[in-house]
């Protein structure tokens, strides 16, 4: 198949996976974004890829095959029939690498909507898009509101698989659900100066949890869906209100923390003030979410940390867009 443009811009958002309460089923997108252009090569023979980055990850991430959007854009030319060709990434970073704040899954999503609209003319097909970034990532949690925005809660229906041609058996249960966020609720991303690895946060986890916190859990997740939209609930409440409890959890950031104590210690002295904080996927950003305006009220409750340098904080609208790509 011969592609339908040689050039495409991709937009895609940072998320954070979590919100406390959902582990691994929840997340939210961010209104702070990844730029990358993609061209592809006029020279039949060239073959290779050319990748040039800017920003967050300049002086770590690969440049060659290894890098996760040229591995993944490779897999999804594959996947829509587009033959191997030679192209540049222009990388422009913004979301930080190994903080929590899905930029694994910004990669993934990225790679696969551009060999989508370099395959396909018309809008992206984000069903497609999703399941095969869910499948490549293993879970569908951050790529989810990364491909739809705004919060999805997300689940892996097991006992449905697929047979390529190739042998290749893939999993096409992930399954994900779009919700409507207030657009009073704003974010407030604090970014350390230190990074986490999702597997030792995986690690850190322990195999079984008490029966009791598991429902304590339930009973959180549950609310955070009419705290996220308040408008959907009926009566009078304190969104905010609202927001501290629906964010609590025993499920994974008590055994995460310890892994992280600067996170710990900003999250608990958030949420003493009434903020509902919470640990930013696996961590170490931390993640306030709040209606209405409080960027000083929470930058004051922050004030130590933001005085040492070892943070920065970021305060953002919810993305409601998701990932969006141009032919040029």
């Amino acid at each position: 198949m011969d592609p339908v443009t040689r050039k495409v811009h991709v937009r895609v958002p940072a998320t954070s996976a979590n919100l406390g309460s959902g582990f691994d089923t929840v997340g939210l997108a961010l209104d702070y974004h990844d730029e990358l252009e993609f061209t592809l090569s006029s020279d039949p023979l060239n073959m290779a890829a050319q990748v040039i980055i800017d920003g967050e990850g300049a002086d770590t991430l690969p440049r060659d095959e290894s890098h996760l959007v040229v591995s993944t854009f490779r897999r999804a030319c594959s996947r829509f029939g587009l033959s191997k060709t030679g192209f540049i990434l222009e990388a422009h970073n913004n979301i930080p690498q190994a903080r929590g704040m899905g930029s694994s899954a910004e990669a993934i999503v990225a790679g696969i909507s551009a060999a989508y609209a370099f395959s396909h003319d018309g809008e992206l097909d984000r069903d497609v898009i999703f399941s095969l970034a869910a499948e490549i990532e293993g879970h569908p949690d951050n790529v989810a509101p990364a491909v739809y925005g705004g919060m999805t809660v997300s689940w892996t229906d097991e006992g449905h698989h697929e047979t390529l041609a190739d042998g290749t058996v893939i999993n096409t249960g992930y399954r994900t659900v779009n919700y409507i966020v207030d657009e009073r609720i704003t974010a407030s991303v604090f970014i350390p100066d230190f990074e986490l690895s999702t597997s030792k946060a995986r690690a850190a986890l322990p195999p079984l949890v008490p029966f009791q916190d598991a429902v304590f859990n339930v009973s959180r997740a549950a609310l955070l869906i009419g705290a996220m939209n308040p408008a959907a609930i009926t009566g009078a409440h304190d969104v905010n209100a609202l927001l501290l409890e629906a964010t609590e959890d025993k499920l994974h950031q008590q055994y995460r923390c310890p892994l992280m104590p600067p996170s710990a210690d900003l999250i608990a002295k958030m949420r003493a003030h009434g903020f509902a904080a919470m640990v930013s996927g696996a961590g170490p950003c931390v993640l306030v979410l709040h209606a209405g305006d409080a960027d000083d009220a929470i930058d004051t409750v922050a004030a130590d940390e933001l005085a040492s340098g070892h943070w920065r904080v970021l305060h953002l609208n919810v993305d409601t867009l998701g990932v969006q790509v141009a032919r040029l």
